[in-house]
């Protein structure tokens, strides 16, 4: 697995470098927002490591231009920066970051939560099973892993993540169901999950961003006040 460091002070980019490849991971460190880019586009990795305070662009745009790209590989982003309040983990993970750890930190507990992302994805590719869903609009094959729309007559393949992937999937098997964040977390995550729950709303609006007419107001993935989310959508 690749990891991409993205820390302008060297001292604690090189601590994090030590502690993960003697964990067994190959990384890659940029000092600035630019780099990050420009590295994160060559090699593709599967983690970034992103400090919120970087010099020319921040974190949070690094963060957001990795997100609006679209590259081959959707990888996690664990945000790290010294600025532990609320708010700041509310921006970062609205702007998709998957997890938020605070400065200062325990190599152990950075460990953990790389390797808690990780685990994600081997969850999914292992539940996956010969099997179909559809509804009124949506089609899910989980053997071919493929997912179309059809509006107006049109039919399209919806090119998701994984993670987004998975998420519809568990919409349509249930249709009209309401989910709370506790419960999406624990069908697509499990005892894998390892951070703050608000990161099922910035899934959501990705997943909205792809699959509705006008994500601003969505038409089948609906937002419970005060419960969580319910796909609707006619069988």
């Amino acid at each position: 697995m690749k990891i991409l460091i993205v820390e302008d002070e060297n001292e604690i980019a090189q601590l994090i470098e030590q502690t993960l490849m003697r964990e067994g991971f190959s990384c890659l460190i940029a000092n600035d927002g630019l780099s990050a880019l420009e590295i994160f586009r060559k090699q593709q990795p599967d983690v970034v490591i992103l400090d919120l305070m970087l010099p020319g662009l921040d974190g949070l745009e690094v963060c957001t231009r990795i997100r609006q790209q679209p590259y081959d590989k959707d990888p996690y982003i664990l945000m790290l920066t010294a600025r532990g309040e609320e708010i700041d983990r509310v921006i970062g993970l609205s702007t998709g970051a998957d997890d938020y750890l605070v400065k200062p930190f325990s190599p152990r507990e950075l460990v953990a939560r790389v390797r808690a992302l990780l685990r994600r994805s081997l969850r999914h590719e292992v539940q996956e099973v010969s099997q179909t869903y559809k509804t009124k609009h949506f089609t899910v094959d989980l053997e071919q892993h493929t997912a179309t729309r059809t509006l107006d007559n049109s039919t399209d393949e919806l090119d998701l993540t994984t993670l987004e992937f998975s998420l519809l999937t568990t919409f349509l098997s249930y249709p009209g169901r309401v989910w709370s964040r506790t419960q999406l977390i624990d069908k697509l995550w499990g005892n894998d999950f390892f951070g703050d729950e608000r990161v099922v709303d910035t899934h959501i609006r990705r997943l909205r961003k792809k699959i509705e007419p006008n994500s601003a107001n969505p038409t089948f993935v609906k937002t419970v006040v005060g419960v969580g989310y319910k796909f609707e959508d006619e069988t």
